[in-house]
C-alpha cells in the first residue's frame, strides 16, 4: 500500500549533505530518519526542506534544539497532497517501526459504536470502541461516545430489547425493571417471552439499523397509507406520528454510521503529483491500496471517458484482508479525517462495488482537481510577487 519512499543516504552524501537538504522539495511530506543502531525518527511536515535543514544541517553554535546529523544514516521520505495520505503513510510507517507504541505516536482515538451483543442467548446492545470477532452486530463509527449513547436510547424506545447489562437466567420471580413495567421490554428475565420470541425482536433492531431504517419507515408508510384509504383517520394519524418518530431517531445518526460491513465509500483528495488526483476506496471498514488517477486522458492515444476509466479502477479492486484490530484502526483513521475541521477532499459513501455514483465520482475529480490547478496558480503568483518585490527593494537581485 505504501509507495516507494524518496531518498537522501546521509552517509555518502558526507559534506555535499546541505547540498542535497537544498534540493529536496519545500512541501508537505511524511519522513523518517534512520539512525544507526537506534529506531528512526518519524515526522510530519508541510515544509520538508525546511524541517530537514533544521534537523540535519550543520550549526555554528551550540543549540538545544533536536539536530540528527551526526546520528543519521538514510532519510526516506514521501511527499503528500492532502491530510489524509498524510495521516495514512504516518499510520503504515509508525506501525511498521514502533510496533508497541504506533498509537500513542498518531494520538489516535478509536471511534464509538452502538453493538448488538449477538453471542448472548438473550442480545443486547452496548456502546463500545472495540471491535471483535465474536458473533455481533456494530453500528458507527459516531463522532462521540454521547452521540452513540444517545442514538442507541432513542433507537432502543423503538424496539422492546432489553436495556439491561447483566447476564440473565429467565425465572418468574426475576424482579424486572421498569422498562418492562412501561411495556418497552418483553421481559425475557421473568419468562414472559422465551429466546425465540426475543430473538425476532432483535431481528427487527438488526434490520432496522442494517437497512438505514428503511425497514420500519416503509412499514409505517404503508400502513398510514392503507389506514387513510379505508378512512381510518385516527389509526393513519398514529402510523403517521411513528413514520415521524422514525425519522427523528435517524437524524441521530452521525454521516459515517452504518453497519460496519457496509462501511463502503472513496475519498477522493489533491495529489502530490500534477494533473492527478487521489481516489482512496475504502471497503468494508478497510482501506485500499490509493490510486493515483490522472484526470485528463493521455494526449497519444485513443480518448477514454473518465467514466470508462473510472470503471476500470472499480473492477480492479478487491477488498484486502486485515485483522480485527487494524480494521478498527482503519476506521478510526476515517473518522478522525471525516469528523475534523482540516478534512479536505470529498467523501463519496456508496453500498457496493456494483452501486458506485459515477456521476458524483466524476464530479468530485473535477472540483478537487480544479481547486489544486487555482492552489498551483495562486501559489505562482506569489512566488512571482515575492521575486519581485525583492528586486525592488534596495540590495535586491
Amino acid at each position: 500500500m505504501i509507495p516507494a519512499p524518496l531518498t537522501i543516504d546521509v552517509e555518502a552524501a558526507g559534506p555535499k549533505l546541505d547540498k542535497h537538504l537544498s534540493e529536496a522539495p519545500n512541501s508537505a511530506a511524511v519522513f523518517l530518519i534512520h539512525t544507526a543502531g537506534r529506531e528512526p525518527y518519524i515526522a510530519r511536515t508541510t515544509m520538508l526542506r525546511r524541517r530537514l535543514q533544521r534537523l540535519l544541517g550543520k550549526r555554528s553554535e551550540p543549540s538545544r534544539m533536536l539536530n540528527l546529523r551526526s546520528l543519521a544514516t538514510r532519510v526516506d521520505y514521501w511527499p503528500v497532497g492532502s491530510q489524509l495520505e498524510s495521516n495514512l503513510l504516518f499510520y503504515h510507517q509508525a506501525r511498521l517501526y514502533f510496533k508497541d507504541r504506533y498509537l500513542q505516536l498518531l494520538k489516535l482515538r478509536m471511534p464509538s459504536y452502538v453493538k448488538i451483543v449477538l453471542s448472548n442467548p438473550f442480545p443486547r446492545t452496548q456502546v463500545t470502541t472495540r471491535l471483535s470477532g465474536g458473533e455481533a452486530f456494530f453500528f458507527g463509527p459516531f463522532r462521540t461516545r454521547a452521540a452513540a449513547e444517545l442514538f442507541e436510547s432513542q433507537a432502543l424506545d423503538l424496539f422492546q430489547v432489553r436495556r439491561c447489562q447483566e447476564d440473565l437466567e429467565p425465572r418468574p420471580e426475576h424482579p424486572g425493571c421498569i422498562y418492562g413495567e412501561m411495556g418497552m421490554c418483553l421481559r425475557p428475565c421473568q419468562k414472559v417471552v422465551g429466546a425465540e420470541e426475543y430473538a425476532s425482536e432483535v431481528r427487527r433492531l438488526v434490520d432496522f439499523l442494517s437497512s438505514g431504517g428503511k425497514s420500519m419507515l416503509e412499514a409505517a408508510a404503508s400502513a398510514r397509507d392503507r389506514l387513510s384509504e379505508e378512512m381510518q383517520f385516527e389509526e393513519a394519524a398514529r402510523q403517521h406520528a411513528r413514520y415521524e418518530r422514525i425519522q427523528n431517531v435517524l437524524k441521530l445518526r452521525d454521516d459515517l454510521a452504518s453497519e460496519l460491513d457496509q462501511l463502503h465509500g472513496v475519498a477522493v483528495t489533491r495529489s502530490s503529483q500534477n494533473g492527478h488526483v487521489d481516489l482512496w476506496f475504502l471497503l468494508k471498514g478497510v482501506w485500499h491500496a490509493p490510486h493515483r488517477f490522472r484526470v485528463s486522458p493521455p494526449q497519444e492515444g485513443k480518448m477514454v471517458p473518465m467514466d470508462r476509466r473510472l470503471r476500470d479502477v472499480v473492477a480492479s479492486l478487491q477488498a484486502p484482508k486485515v485483522s480485527v484490530l487494524e480494521r478498527q484502526e482503519h476506521v478510526a483513521l476515517l473518522a478522525r479525517w471525516y469528523y475534523s475541521s482540516w478534512r479536505d477532499g470529498d467523501w463519496i459513501p456508496f453500498e457496493s462495488l456494483e452501486k458506485v455514483p459515477y456521476r458524483k465520482l466524476v464530479r468530485a475529480i473535477s472540483r478537487i482537481a480544479g481547486e489544486r490547478i487555482v492552489a498551483i496558480s495562486e501559489s505562482s503568483v506569489t512566488s512571482e510577487e515575492g521575486r519581485r518585490e525583492q528586486s525592488e527593494e534596495p540590495g535586491g537581485r
